[in-house]
Formats: C-alpha cells, structure tokens, sequence
C-alpha cells in the first residue's frame, strides 16, 4: 500500500510552504505528494514562484508529483488559473468537476476528495475519462470503499491523517471572524495554520474553519482500520499536513504499512501532533463521525 500527500488545505508563509516542501521530498517515505492550492486561490500568488524547485526536489527523490486544482472554481480567473496548470505539464488532480474540460483529451488524472463519488457508476464514469485514481470522500464506510474500489480498473485511496474537509463555501469564514470583507481579508487565515476551532456554545469542540472551508475538529485516523482497507482493494492511504510534526506522521503510517508497528503504537506516537488533540474514524466504521475505535482517544481527553 502506498502513501499519498493531499494538498496542503491552509496558508502558511512562503517560506515555511517552501521548506515543508523540501524536508518532504528529503525525509518523508512517501510516494506521491499533491501540490497546490485546494482551498482560496488568493493565497497561491505568494508561493506559485516556488513551484519548479518544489517540484524538481520531489521528483529528484523518487516522488510522484500531482498538481491539485481549486476545490470551488467561480470565477474567470480560477477558470485562468486551472488552464494554466495544464500547461504546467504534470498529472492534474481534479476537485472541481469543472476542470475537466481543461484537460487535454485522453489525459491522465487523479480525483480528489472533495468529488463525490458516491456510486459504482461515477467511478467507471471517470475512469473511462482519463481517472488512474480516486481519493473516495472521508464520509464513506468502509462497505460502501469496497464496492467502489471493485468498480473499475482504477486505484483508490482512503483519507488516512488530517482534519476531515467537511464543506467549501463562497463565504469567508476568517475574514468575517475578523469584521473583515472577503476582497479585503489581509489573509487572516494565515493565524491558524492548522485551521480555527470552533466551539459550541457549551464548550465542547465542533468543527474547525480555514478561510472559505469547514473542517473536523478532530483529526482523522483510519490507523485502526488498516486491515479492512487492504481488504476492500485500497491502493494507497492519504495523509493531510499539518503544520507540526508531519514528518513523524509519514514515517509512522509507513511503518505501520510495514508492519513494523501495529496501529495502538501509531496512534499513541502520533496523538501529540494530531490537530485538535483528538482522533476520530466514526465515518470508516459507519458510526458517528466523531467516534474514534481506539483506546488513545482517552489520553487526549484526560490531557
């Protein structure tokens, strides 16, 4: 099974974009990594200079480079910004139907998340569109991953690490958190650089926001649930950064792969970096999407 890096879903400075970047493609055991911007194309500006050398690093180390398109393209200059990612001359993943049509006939290309691909149907759609893979929607349960992942010759990855994305909106949640306007937001969400909680009004936690979109609060885990992804036919487990520790994320889940560590030694190693300080598989095991399967839940709410 193979490991894949989803887009970086939240705006950090350049710098620290940059040297994320390289330290992945210098020390994560990985096998593809999704660049990009996924989330609010204002923010791609500050590092879209820094593309080549990201991209020449990773590939000079053996990783599978992808380029992610917007998650919610609504303007002329997204529906811009989308060709010229084409022209870029790398394997585009879509999540935004509405990139297709950009896409040269009989290319190759992944599928993201935030596509949802609920049914037998939508695979074999986009497999016969060019799909080689499809990163199924987190809410899934792991009968419905294993019925997908027998539709059709492509390979399928399951959302692994990282806060759940839940919704994209219009709307800017940070910039109206800050009494700011979207077209004037001075790129608050750079404060966050895992994302706001969001409490409810008892206290307890409930979603996280990051500019434009709505994330868990917890941190996804699918650790638990290795066994039965392999068995449903997954190709390869997506891993979400973070801005602390991902590093340490990546070689553990690799290890697990490996058999070198069994998932309560991975989930226990990683709880320290797990935005939000909690786990969460519910959507995997068909319960609650909140619900963790795992004893080490119990040590982040007892810290």
């Amino acid at each position: 099974m193979q490991l894949t890096v989803g887009p970086n879903q939240f705006f950090w400075d350049a710098a620290i974009w940059r040297d994320f970047y390289l330290r992945l493609a210098d020390e994560a055991p990985v096998d593809t990594v999704v660049l990009g911007e996924l989330v609010c194309s204002k923010r791609l500006p500050f590092y879209q200079t820094r593309f080549p050398e990201v991209i020449e690093r990773l590939q000079a180390a053996g990783k599978r480079v992808v380029m992610t398109s917007l998650a919610l393209i609504t303007l002329k200059r997204e529906r811009k910004l989308t060709e010229d990612l084409v022209d870029m001359g790398l394997e585009i993943e879509v999540n935004d139907l509405s990139a297709l049509p950009h896409l040269p006939a009989g290319a190759a290309f992944s599928v993201g998340p935030l596509v949802n691909v609920y049914n037998e149907s939508t695979v074999r759609w986009l497999q016969a569109r060019g799909a080689r893979s499809i990163c199924l929607p987190p809410e899934l349960p792991l009968a419905s991953v294993a019925i997908l992942a027998g539709a059709a010759p492509v390979a399928i990855e399951a959302w692994a690490w990282g806060r759940l994305p839940l919704a994209i909106s219009a709307r800017c949640y940070h910039a109206r958190l800050h009494d700011r306007a979207k077209d004037n937001c001075q790129f608050i969400c750079n404060a966050d650089p895992d994302g706001r909680a969001v409490d409810t009004l008892d206290g307890e936690k409930f979603l996280a926001v990051n500019g434009v979109q709505t994330l868990s609060a917890t941190c996804a885990n699918a650790a638990n649930q290795l066994p039965g992804l392999a068995a449903a036919g997954v190709a390869a487990l997506r891993l979400s950064p973070q801005a602390e520790g991902f590093l340490d994320v990546c070689t553990l889940f690799r290890d697990l792969i490996d058999g070198r560590i069994d998932a309560e030694a991975l989930s226990a190693a990683a709880l320290p970096r797990a935005p939000g300080g909690q786990y969460a598989d519910g959507f995997l095991t068909g319960r609650a999407g909140v619900d963790w399967s795992g004893a080490a839940q119990r040590l982040a709410a007892s810290s």
